[in-house]
Parts: C-alpha cells; structure tokens; sequence
C-alpha cells in the first residue's frame, strides 16, 4: 500500500478523522481504491501520515460501520467488495448531494452508548438528573388521574391535545409575556416531536433551514433524516451572527430559521433583547418563519430573565416550542407547540400522521401536576441545585482542565461548553480515551453542521453531584496528559471500539 496517500489539511476545523472518512470515501467511489484492497493497519497509517491512532481507528470503525470497508481476524481491513466505484455502499445522485443529505452519524452515537455503561461519570447526556423527578408527585397524580377519569384517560385524545392541558399551557406562557389563545397550542410527545412536525409541515425535501454553528443535536438529525439542507451560521456571544445570517438570505432562499434565544444547547448562551428584536426584524425582512426552542427558558438560576422570542413577536412570524416534562419527567414527553392559526391546521394533519395523540394519561397526570404547583416546586429547587453543580463544574475545571482551555460561564441551562487547547488531542480523541477512566463527555464536533467544533466538548454539570463533577473533570484533566505525554500511543482507544 505503498501509494496510498491521504492529504490533510491540519489547519481545517474539520477533525482530522472525519477527513481520512471523506478521503477514504473519495478513493472508493471513485475506483481509486477497489474492492478487496487491503488498507493499512491503523498504527501504521497513523504513522506515515503523522498523526494520533485514535483517528485512524475511529474513522475505520465508521466506514465498516457505513459498508465501506469490511475487517476480518489476523487479516486485516480490506475495501469491501458490495462497495462498486463511482457508486459507493448503493448511493445515487452527485458527492455533494450525497454530503448535503448526509444521515445522522452513527457511529458517534454507538461511542456515546459507552457513556451509560455502569461506573461511568457520565457528563454526556443532555438529561437533567434522575434524582431531580418528582417521583411522588407523579405516583399521587397518576393514581388520582385513574381513579377520577377510568378507562377515558386511555383512549386517543383530540389531536391538539388534551384541552385542560392546552387551557393550562396558555396560562402558563402568559407569564412569560406570551399572549395567545387555547386554540394556538398543539400538543406534542416532547420537545424534539415538535420540532419534527415543524420541519414536516413548512420545510420540504431538498429546502433549507437554517440555524447556528453549533446548534442542537437533535435538528441536525432531523433535517438530514428528512432529506433538508441544514446551514450552520456561527455564533458570538450573544448569538447567530445576523451579518453572517443576512448575506446567506440575499442569496439563499430558506424556509426557517431555528434558534435556542435562551441558554442555547449546546453553548449555554443567551441572546440578548436587542439581538433578540433585530432577529426578528431581519427574519420578518426575508419572509422566514423563526422557530423558537424555549426548552431551556425557566433553567435560570442568574440574571435577567429575558421575553421570549414569541413575546415581541409582531408580525406573527415566530413558532414557539417548550415542554414540561424535560423540568420535569423526560420520560414523559409531554412538549408543545404555539403557533399562529395559518400554520395550526397543518401541523395538526402531521401530528395525526405521525402518531394520532400524544398520550392522554400522561397529559391529564402532567396537567393535573403542574395545577398542583409541583412545576413551580421544581423549578425553584432544582435551578438552587443546578447552580451549586454549575460552581462546581468551573471550579473544578479551572483547577484539572490544562492550561489554555476556555469555556463559557453560563447563567442556567444544564452544560459547561469548554474549548481545549489546539496544540494538544481533539475531543474524539479524548473521549475515548477518557472512556478507559470511566468518564464521558459529549464530543463537540456533532454540534456543528459543518463537522467543525474538533476540540469543543460538552459536559453536562447537572448530571452529577458536586463531588462527582470534581472526581470526573479530575479525570478528564488527567486523561489529557496522558494523551500529551504517549504522543500517540492509543492501544487502550483502539480496544474501547469493539466494546
């Protein structure tokens, strides 16, 4: 394999794993590389091309994962021969349209299965804490929902959803400055079903939505599982860049703009009012819906509690989705929608498509716990506690993380988003190396729609108490070292893949 060669660009925000992924792909399709010819061990194309083995490793587990190539015991890994050039693993249509509708990355998220096993500090999920859920409170409303409601608590609910809950949701956001009507909310299985009917409903195949670099996970996946462009706009401090925004709209046309106003997932900003208005303003100028996830809105525990966007919203542009069960019981997923009349009738034809109602037990027993004040309860206790692990987290990753990492200091929300030093090894590679010392944390690059983000990572403070936030940034802290100091030496990564 002495002229197989693969140009890196070291410089790319683009992890160097995923570029052996793409240039691998390249050689394939394009006959380059045929089936049946045997690629180099990891540790010796790590070598030749100078760089750790952890990348070569990770994407050589994707392309296996992905059909490309296939590996065999005391053999090695080899081009696989269902692979025909210039046509891929059964692809049709150009690499860019390939690339453009790229499917969620599998791969990724069988790595961070790894962060569930039993003893991991696990920092990776974006859940709130399982000792945060009301378990009583649920146990005394589920019994009081049956008892008083029968067998009707069972059967379908309307569509919209159930009407108590939906009177309730419209109560509930007038306190954030949101004024509609009952006939304005549509309820949903949690937050990600309603961005998802969102999607469906205004935003064909082939369209585009646009969002900031980094955004949630969870769009990401969406868009490219329903065949949209997504394009990442970069963000500063207070949000998407609206000159980026604006010279992307003069020449694309895009049906929605999907944003996180409130301590975004996974940065933890907040984007002030006036960037805020002016979002609004631009978005109303181009004729684009503005999709507003207000999921992390109430986890304020510093601050100044900023109006939705769906407040100061005067042309009646701006989608609004929540939840409660994700302060509450995730679980649940009890989630909703508020939008204007003109868009209600749709997502309600989706909404029947996809699963005809959302739950009617857990509707009537969410409703009933929000009537009883155990929302209000909640989110008070739980935003006291989420500071206290939040000083905890910058406490200890001032005192463990090396020298040269940054991160921001959020006000709420559940994350600390930390940038390690580029001189050293990349959050892939960290990860699974952190692994081996029973910690995770969540990998930055899927945030980005572009593949960039390679020495970001994700930690989820509100997962872990205190003492353990320490124990596992100690570890993090360590791990990184370690990498420092092997200089590429990933044996323990490589058998943290067959795992």
């Amino acid at each position: 394999m002495s002229e197989f060669t693969i140009p890196l660009n070291r410089d790319s925000e683009e992890p160097i794993y995923r570029q052996l992924i793409r240039q691998i792909k390249m050689q394939i399709e394009s006959g380059s590389l045929t089936p049946g010819t045997r690629l180099p061990a990891s540790r010796d194309l790590a070598k030749s091309l100078d760089i750790s083995r952890i990348s070569v490793v990770n994407a050589y587990a994707e392309l296996r994962a992905e059909g490309y190539l296939s590996a065999h015991a005391g053999r090695g890994t080899f081009v696989s021969r269902d692979v025909h050039p210039a046509g891929g693993q059964q692809h049709t249509g150009s690499a860019e349209t390939q690339e453009e509708f790229a499917m969620p990355d599998s791969s990724l998220r069988d790595m961070m299965r790894l962060a569930r096993r039993p003893g991991v500090i696990n920092f990776s999920h974006g859940s709130p804490p399982m000792e945060f859920f009301p378990m009583s409170a649920l146990r005394s409303a589920l019994n009081t929902v049956l008892d008083r409601d029968g067998a009707s608590a069972l059967t379908y609910e309307l569509a919209e959803g159930y009407t108590p809950l939906r009177n309730t949701v419209r109560d509930y956001v007038s306190a954030l400055g949101i004024r509609c009507s009952a006939d304005e909310v549509l309820i949903t299985g949690g937050a990600q079903q309603a961005i998802d009917l969102v999607m469906q409903a205004l935003v064909g195949e082939g369209q585009t939505i646009v969002t900031t670099n980094p955004t949630y996970l969870g769009v990401i996946d969406i868009a490219r599982t329903r065949r949209l462009h997504i394009e990442g706009i970069p963000m500063d401090d207070d949000g998407i860049r609206l000159d980026h925004l604006e010279n992307f709209l003069v020449d694309h046309a895009a049906r929605l703009i999907y944003v996180q106003p409130s301590f975004q997932n996974p940065t933890g900003n907040i984007m002030p009012m006036h960037r805020r208005r002016q979002l609004l303003n631009l978005a109303h100028e181009y004729g684009v819906t503005v999709v507003e996830d207000g999921t992390y809105h109430e986890f304020r525990f510093e601050g100044e509690s900023l109006l939705p966007l769906k407040a100061i919203d005067e042309h009646h542009n701006v989608i609004h989705i929540s939840g409660f069960t994700k302060m509450l019981l995730p679980g649940m997923r009890i989630g909703y929608i508020i939008s204007g009349n003109h868009y209600l009738e749709r997502l309600v034809r989706v909404k029947l498509a996809a699963d005809i109602s959302t739950s009617g037990l857990n509707q009537r027993a969410i409703h009933l716990m929000i009537q009883r004040g155990v929302l209000a309860q909640a989110l008070e206790r739980n935003n006291r506690e989420l500071q206290r692990r939040r000083d905890a987290a910058l406490a200890a990753a001032k005192q463990y993380f090396p020298a040269g990492t940054t991160w921001t200091v959020p006000q709420g929300g559940l994350y600390l988003w930390a940038r390690l030093p580029r001189h050293g090894p990349g959050a892939a590679e960290l990860y699974v190396a952190a692994l081996q010392r029973q910690v995770s944390f969540a990998i930055g690059s899927v945030f980005f729609t572009d593949g960039c983000g390679s020495h970001r990572m994700r930690l989820n403070y509100g997962l872990q108490r205190p003492e353990l936030i320490e124990e596992g940034f100690r570890r993090i802290g360590e791990t990184w070292h370690s990498l420092m100091d092997t200089e590429g030496d990933y044996d323990h990564a490589e058998k943290a893949q067959v795992l």
